[in-house]
């Protein structure tokens, strides 16, 4: 958690503009919430032509919408800044104007979410949470922090 899903029409970016976006959207929520890395999901859903509608009419094809599922307890300025830095990174890195890039936040209870095996902590207490995981998994997830 959290994960952020990106829906693109299918072929509109490049790989290395995937990598980017994944770089940006990483970045901002673990500077933004203090949240680690290895809790952060990207995933790209590529539509196929005719598969998106704005207003009753076909999409743009530079639209990108991406919906973030956060633990919630975030504050509402640490929301806006994700909001803002997403759709400036995305919009820069894939040379879509900023009104084509729609970002949508959602909170979940982190007592509803279960990754790595384990629920999720709130906001805050993941150092404790961490230490809490088995000596395997800890080895693992530390480079990724």
């Amino acid at each position: 958690m959290p994960t952020y899903a990106c829906s693109i029409l299918a072929g509109r970016l490049t790989p290395a503009q995937k990598a980017e976006i994944v770089r940006c959207i990483t970045t901002v929520h673990h500077e933004e919430t203090g949240a680690p890395r290895y809790l952060v999901q990207v995933i790209f859903y590529e539509l196929a032509s005719g598969n998106h509608y704005v207003a009753g009419e076909l999409a743009r094809p530079e639209q990108i919408w991406i919906r973030g599922d956060l633990r919630s307890g975030r504050t509402e300025e640490q929301k806006a800044q994700i909001l803002r830095r997403i759709l400036q990174g995305v919009a820069k890195s894939t040379d879509a104007p900023e009104e084509a890039v729609w970002v949508y936040l959602s909170d979940i209870p982190a007592t509803n979410i279960a990754e790595y095996g384990r629920i999720l902590p709130l906001p805050g207490e993941e150092n404790a949470w961490f230490e809490m995981l088995p000596d395997p998994l800890k080895a693992r997830l530390s480079p990724l922090a």
